[in-house]
């Protein structure tokens, strides 16, 4: 008798709230023997089972992450790597393929493989706001440690140029603290000051906040790695709601109104 095909399953647990997990996540967790993950975030996927043995590591250990899931799928066990948002935006999905790809294993090949998608961030923070993303945009990660900064100002340029909204991950830390400074310089140099900007914090969490300024009046200080950042195109409208907060929409129409 063989042994059973292992599945390994990369999920997306959206910002947080458990009902914005959507229901194919919760039944994958539900019936995984092992979950890989940064400790905060297989901490929100729980509670577990007793049976269910969790596998916690550090934020940036992501390929020793997926080989490890790998080779515990391949011996017919049911497993899940957790990301939070969305698995294939700026998470788990790319390094478990990643893996994958450089291995020529068979076994890691006959795994049952699956994405499953969540709520990303970017996304949970406009629908807070509105529907600041209802035209064209561009999402970016303004971290520079897996990428060159000059190739970061350069996309910001040309997509600030094209008049895209932005949403901005990775704002800012502790450890550059100078990067959103610089980057809310580059867009200036294509928006104007009145420009809408939606900061959404730990939005679908405890605590969550939400806030409407503008370019003009946005400062690196008002913002941490939690934060997320939509910065709206030319076309990008501000209103006002019943309860004294803002709307914020990006029509879909561009140019002459129809």
């Amino acid at each position: 008798i063989g042994r059973a095909r292992g599945r390994l399953a990369v999920i997306g647990l959206g910002p947080g709230a458990a009902e914005l997990m959507v229901p194919a996540v919760k039944a994958e967790l539900a019936r995984a023997n092992d979950v890989l993950g940064y400790e905060t975030y297989v901490r929100m996927a729980g509670p577990f089972r007793a049976d269910q043995v969790l596998h916690c590591t550090d934020n940036r250990e992501e390929m020793q992450r997926a080989r490890h899931a790998f080779e515990l799928a391949a011996q017919g066990r049911s497993v899940v790597v957790v990301s939070s948002g969305d698995p294939g935006v700026f998470a788990m999905a790319a390094a478990v393929l990643e893996a994958l790809h450089e291995s020529a294993d068979p076994q890691w090949h006959n795994v049952d493989l699956e994405i499953l998608p969540g709520v990303s961030a970017s996304l949970a923070t406009a629908a807070q706001a509105g529907a600041p993303l209802g035209h064209d945009f561009c999402v970016m990660s303004l971290s520079d440690n897996l990428k060159p900064w000059s190739i970061i100002e350069k996309r910001l340029d040309l997509a600030s140029q094209a008049d895209l909204a932005l949403a901005f991950y990775n704002p800012i830390s502790r450890s550059r603290p100078w990067q959103l400074g610089v980057a809310l310089e580059i867009v200036a140099r294509h928006r104007t000051p009145r420009t809408p900007v939606v900061l959404g914090r730990d939005i679908g969490r405890p605590g969550q906040t939400l806030r409407v300024t503008t370019l003009g009046e946005l400062t690196p200080e008002q913002v941490d790695m939690r934060t997320m950042v939509i910065v709206g195109s030319s076309t990008t409208c501000t209103f006002p709601r019943a309860d004294g907060r803002e709307w914020v929409y990006t029509p879909r129409w561009y140019g002459d109104k129809p």
